[in-house]
């Protein structure tokens, strides 16, 4: 992922710690993650594409999907509640985003790169050198003003989701949480390689470390180690930990009681830079899905809580 020169504990700071050997490269996923909770970016579900700018004799992005009669969307394979087995919010989306503008959907999911930039050339301006891609949109993009600037052959767009960090707990062990000393003496179940995890290691100088069970791959698993009450809390991602738990009055969720943890990052989409009649029509589209409700339910199917970008 793409930074741009900002102060300290931002994706450029994040990026330039990131090397493959000598060389400074983009962070992961995660990386960007951790350094986006700094930027806390507030941009509106209304980002407008620039204007279309059309090549007199060659169709358009937007005229080539409809006369194909599909959208090809990229979806990140495994990432629950967005993507499972073919199932999610981000293909609900995907499929809502393709009747907007009159054809079907066509997933492409895939696995996830070493970092965003390999995303975005993968999925979004050119396809992978083993000949699949590229889609016509990516979903689950981070809208962030430097990884836009650093991938300059893409538009990223249409914020559609306010992710963040957060911890859920067993009411019956832990009532109140007024800070994480509330956990003294009690385990918390969290995904070693993640964001979540990352925070809490680091949290009150390394106070926690020793209660982290830390063995499970997502949010989704460390939730459901706390619904068998084999912890008494359980922290990540808020899609995760609510698609587990939200229904489940014997816990709460709550914001991680830290500073960085709490205002998280919008999630959006991407196309290629000179796809801006594309992207404009799915603007229109998401704009659309989110005032008639339809976006919000997509979440609510999956019990996660909508939280506008």
């Amino acid at each position: 992922m793409g930074p741009e020169s900002l102060p300290r504990d931002t994706p450029r700071e994040a990026a330039v710690m990131t090397r493959r050997g000598t060389e400074p490269t983009y962070p992961s996923r995660r990386d960007w993650l951790e350094a986006a909770l700094a930027l806390a970016a507030t941009l509106p579900l209304a980002l407008a594409p620039p204007r279309v700018v059309a090549v007199e004799g060659e169709p358009t992005a937007l005229a080539r999907v409809r006369a194909r009669g599909r959208l090809v969307v990229g979806l990140y394979q495994d990432l629950p509640p967005f993507h499972v087995a073919g199932a999610g919010i981000d293909v609900a989306l995907g499929r809502a985003l393709a009747r907007a503008l009159g054809v079907e959907m066509t997933p492409l999911p895939f696995l996830a790169g070493e970092n965003m930039d390999d995303d975005l050339r993968h999925m979004v301006w050119r396809g992978h050198y083993l000949g699949w891609g590229p889609a016509d949109v990516l979903l689950h993009v981070p809208v962030d003003p430097p990884l836009m600037n650093a991938n300059p052959r893409v538009q990223i767009l249409a914020p559609y989701w306010r992710e963040r960090i957060v911890i859920a707990r067993d009411l019956a062990r832990v009532p109140q949480m007024p800070a994480l000393s509330a956990f003294e003496g009690q385990r918390i179940a969290v995904a070693g390689q993640s964001l979540a995890g990352w925070l809490l290691l680091g949290a009150d100088n390394g106070a926690y470390r020793e209660r982290l069970s830390t063995q499970w791959k997502d949010g989704t698993q460390a939730a459901a180690a706390l619904q068998r009450g084999e912890v008494a809390a359980a922290a990540g991602m808020a899609s995760e930990i609510e698609s587990v738990l939200g229904r489940d009055a014997r816990y709460a969720i709550e914001p991680l009681p830290l500073p960085r943890a709490r205002d998280g990052w919008a999630v959006g989409m991407a196309v290629r830079k000179e796809a801006t009649d594309l992207a404009q029509a799915l603007q229109a589209a998401v704009v659309s899905l989110s005032e008639s409700g339809e976006l919000r339910q997509f979440f609510a199917d999956a019990g996660v809580g909508w939280r506008r970008p």
